[in-house]
C-alpha cells in the first residue's frame, strides 16, 4: 500500500486512495540503476537477505583479498559488504539488541523486483538483474549501542569516498517536545 494504494480499506481502515509515494509512474521511466550505490546509515543490512543479496554494493578489492587483511588500503579491514562504525568491524545483525531497521529500510529502497520474494524495492530493479540500485551497508548502529557524531562523519566519509550518491538516514530520536501520537500530529 507504500507504493500503490488504491484505497482498500481492507488493507487499512484508514487507507486513502493515492497517499503513497507514485511508483507505478516512476518505474515506467526507471526502475533504479546498478550506478547508483545509496548509503544506509543506520543499523546492520542484512546483506545475506534473499530479496537484498542481489542488490548490495561489494568492495572487490576486499572480496577478493585475503582474510584478515586492509587488501585495498583504506584503513578498514575486510570491509567487503562494508563496515560496522559502531563497533570497528565487520557488519553484523546477530548482536544484542539488534532490530533489524537497516535491512527494513535497505528493503524499501532495494529490495529486487519480481522476484516472488518479501517485497518490492523503490528502486529494486525490475527482476532481470540488469538494473536496480546498490546498498552499501553503512552500520552505524550495533546490538542497542549507538554511534556518535564522529562514527556517523566517519560513516558518511566513507560512503562518500568509495562512490555513494545518496546517503539514506533514517534514524528515530526521543523528543520531549512535538506530537506524541499521529492523531495530536494530525490535529496540529
Amino acid at each position: 500500500w507504500n507504493l500503490h494504494n488504491s484505497g482498500d480499506e481492507a488493507i487499512a481502515k484508514t487507507a486513502r486512495k493515492g497517499a503513497d509515494v507514485g511508483v507505478l509512474d516512476a518505474w515506467k521511466l526507471c526502475a533504479g540503476s546498478p550506478d547508483v550505490i545509496v548509503a544506509v546509515l543506520d543499523g546492520p543490512v542484512q546483506y545475506t537477505h534473499p530479496d537484498l543479496a542481489a542488490s548490495m554494493w561489494v568492495n572487490e578489492a576486499e572480496a577478493n583479498g585475503q582474510e584478515g587483511i586492509d587488501d585495498d588500503g583504506n584503513g578498514y579491514v575486510d570491509d567487503v559488504h562494508v563496515y560496522n562504525f559502531a563497533h570497528n568491524g565487520r557488519v553484523t545483525w546477530t548482536r544484542s539488541g539488534d532490530q533489524g531497521h537497516g535491512t527494513h529500510v535497505a528493503g524499501t529502497v532495494a529490495a529486487v523486483n519480481n522476484n516472488g520474494i518479501g517485497v518490492c524495492g523503490v528502486a529494486g530493479g525490475d527482476g532481470s538483474g540488469n538494473n536496480g540500485v546498490r546498498i552499501m551497508s553503512i552500520q552505524i548502529f550495533d546490538g542497542g549501542d549507538r554511534g556518535d557524531l564522529n562514527t556517523n562523519a566517519k560513516g558518511i566519509e566513507y560512503a562518500a569516498d568509495n562512490g555513494a550518491c545518496i546517503l539514506q538516514n533514517s534514524w528515530g530520536y526521543n523528543s520531549e517536545r512535538g506530537p506524541k501520537s499521529d492523531s495530536a500530529y494530525s490535529t496540529g
